[in-house]
Formats: C-alpha cells, structure tokens, sequence
C-alpha cells in the first residue's frame, strides 16, 4: 500500500473546487461569457430607455445581479452532483462536511463569474469616479451576496427531485428575486408596496449601500451603517432558512 503520510490533509478543499472553476471556464470558455450577456442586456437597454444619470447605478447593480445568479448556477451543479451523478453520496460519506462542500460549490461557481465582474467593475470606473472607500464597500457586498445566495441556490438543490425541476425552479427564484430588489434603479421610484416587499431581500441593502457610497444617490454616514447592518442582519435570516430547508443526507 502507497504511504500518503506526506500529503496534506488540511487545506485542500478550497483549491480543488477552484480548479473545477477554472476547468470548467479553461475548457469552455462560452461559460465565462454567458454571466456578461444578461448584465448587459438589462445595460444596453437601460442606457437607450433610462436617463443617463442613472446609468452608473445600473453598472454597480450589474455586478450585484451577476453575484446573485452565482445561486443559480450553485442550484444546478449541485442537484446534477446529487441526482444525475450521484456525487453527494460521496461527499457525505466522506469528511468533507456539508459546510465545507457548500463553500466548495460556491467557490467552483464564482470563479466563472469573475471575467463579468472585472468587465462590469472597468465600466463602472470608466463612467463614474469610484473612490477606494466605495470599491471596498462593494467588494464587501459581492462577498455577503455571493456566500447567502450560493447557500440559497445548494438548499434549494436538496428539495429538487428530478433534473427536469432545476431549470424551472431555478429561473423562478432568481429571476424573482433578481427583479424585486432594486438592483438597477434607486429603491425611491418603486411603487410603495414593491418597497415593501424589496425590504426584505438583502439585495436591496446591498444595492443601497453600493449607490450611498458611489453617491449616487443621497445617503447619510448613519443611513449607510443602518443599511449595512440591515444587509448582515436580513443575510443572516436567509442563511438561516436556507440552511434549515437544507438536506445533506437524502431521506
């Protein structure tokens, strides 16, 4: 028998997941395009319909849309390792934790992601003078959203029973949940009771604290720390229910 002593037992889960990322974009490069396409799309239209000073908003919401549909791509990796492949039965019978494979599958998935968010990030400093202080909020934002909507995307996986569930499923909640909050327009121009309802997604904290910071639409120092903790608190409920409706173990 081989003598593994010498490899490391520590340490190895978030690199490998990263270098399914990567093959998975090094081997089909269409996989790094298609998370620019639909920002862009809502960009295009949005520059030729909406007035012009909104735009550097729909930028900045651009990145947090790509962020949020990181739960989507999540949601089917993972149903396809647990339905089609039969991968999680592996990983459960293993030491990897269900923790540690749901940072791992949102790790694989955001690499892909990280061409768009560059493209996205280059526009936003070409049309609109972003100091330091509002790229480290936003990078800040991009973390929170990516870590809640990943555990969203892989609970979700764990309810779906058949392959053909995912890509229904999958639209309808992220889609929704894209359209509700106020990711490309200011939160104010919403009818009263679609505010209402965009209060409780952290989508809309992080998107307020993104456009308070660029300025780009008004927002005092404690109206920014009151939506920060509004984006940690309402992330923490989702990451909450998302890990109570979660099954590691199918039944």
């Amino acid at each position: 028998m081989a003598d593994f002593d010498h490899v490391p037992r520590h340490g190895r889960v978030l690199p490998a997941w990263s270098l399914v990322g990567w093959k998975w974009i090094s081997r089909n490069p269409a996989a790094a395009i298609v998370p620019v396409m639909l920002p862009f799309f809502f960009l295009y239209f949005l520059r030729l319909i909406s007035p012009p000073e909104y735009f550097p908003l729909a930028v900045a919401g651009a990145m947090l849309y790509t962020t949020q549909n990181i739960g989507s791509w999540c949601l089917t990796d993972a149903a396809a390792n647990r339905i089609e492949l039969h991968l999680q039965e592996l990983f459960v019978a293993s030491a990897l934790g269900k923790v540690r494979y749901l940072v791992g599958i949102g790790v694989s998935n955001l690499i892909p992601a990280v061409p768009a968010l560059i493209v996205e990030a280059i526009i936003l400093a070409v049309v609109w003078p972003v100091p330091p202080a509002a790229w480290l909020v936003i990078i800040g934002c991009v973390i929170v959203l990516w870590i809640v909507f990943s555990a969203i995307g892989l609970a979700i996986s764990t309810r779906i029973q058949s392959q053909r569930e995912v890509w229904p499923i999958g639209n309808l909640v992220f889609s929704t949940l894209g359209v509700l909050a106020p990711l490309y327009y200011p939160l104010s121009i919403l009818p009263p009771a679609w505010q209402a309802v965009a209060q409780f997604l952290p989508s809309t904290y992080a998107a307020k604290l993104v456009q308070g910071a660029l300025e780009i639409t008004p927002a005092t120092g404690d109206e920014m720390v009151l939506d920060a903790v509004l984006l940690v608190g309402s992330a923490a409920v989702a990451l909450a229910i998302a890990l109570r409706i979660y099954r590691w173990r199918d039944p």
